[in-house]
């Protein structure tokens, strides 16, 4: 009984603080997470709970933690950020994501807020006290999406879309394979891998497989590692 009355008085007190804003960091760049998290630490509403280098110790953090608010890198080792997206919203579907990178190919911003991402900003791109803004918007369960990346999106959207099997395609082409090399990988004939590309093309706008390797990789279609 001793314990349970020495324990009280603190608990009152905490029940009374200003309950802050709890966000997770993933990002593969220590300078990245360093600076975010010494903005989002300087204001009183919010604090950095827990940060990590790549999506699977995300994962792992988010159910330790259970933050409010995720800032996400899209493009890490080992996972990159549309699966853990996914990831995460399987674990929780009331995860608040924001997606906080360098890159704005279209197919990135599609994956992103497709898999549920509620928030996107480009690194270096916005101004002072915006991403303060998009955390506390996106945890009042809005979303936070730039008009710039928001016209980037609905281009995506407007434009045909590539299927699983030609976006595997055109990842083999950028890689340098021929039309045999790649019906080998694929298990198909190269009379089909051609038919594929034909396709590709007809989407894509392009004339040759060198114009839609470029594209696709400019697009985010396709990440050379």
């Amino acid at each position: 009984m001793a314990s349970l009355e020495a324990a009280w008085p603190e608990r009152k007190m905490n029940m009374n603080e200003t309950t802050k804003i709890r966000v997770l960091v993933v990002d593969d760049h220590l300078v990245v997470r360093v600076g975010v998290r010494t903005i989002v630490n300087a204001e009183p509403d919010m604090e950095v709970v827990a940060e990590a280098d790549n999506g699977r110790d995300a994962i792992a953090l988010y159910q330790q933690h259970k933050p409010d608010v995720v800032l996400l890198d899209l493009r890490m080792p080992d996972m990159d950020g549309p699966e853990t997206i996914a990831q995460l919203r399987r674990l929780d579907t009331e995860a608040k994501i924001i997606v906080l990178t360098s890159y704005d190919a279209d197919e990135d911003i599609y994956r992103a807020v497709q898999q549920g991402a509620r928030g996107y900003l480009l690194k270096g791109t916005f101004p002072e006290g915006v991403l303060e803004a998009a955390i506390r918007q996106v945890h009042a369960g809005s979303r936070h999406i730039p008009p710039q990346v928001a016209d980037r999106l609905a281009k995506r959207l407007a434009g045909p879309s590539l299927t699983p099997r030609e976006i595997s395609v055109l990842e083999l082409v950028a890689k340098g394979l021929s039309n045999r090399e790649i019906g080998n990988v694929l298990s198909t004939s190269p009379g089909t891998v051609k038919t594929h590309l034909k396709r590709i093309y007809a989407k894509m706008g392009v004339g040759d497989r060198t114009e839609a390797a470029l594209l696709a990789i400019q697009r985010g279609f396709v990440i050379l590692r």
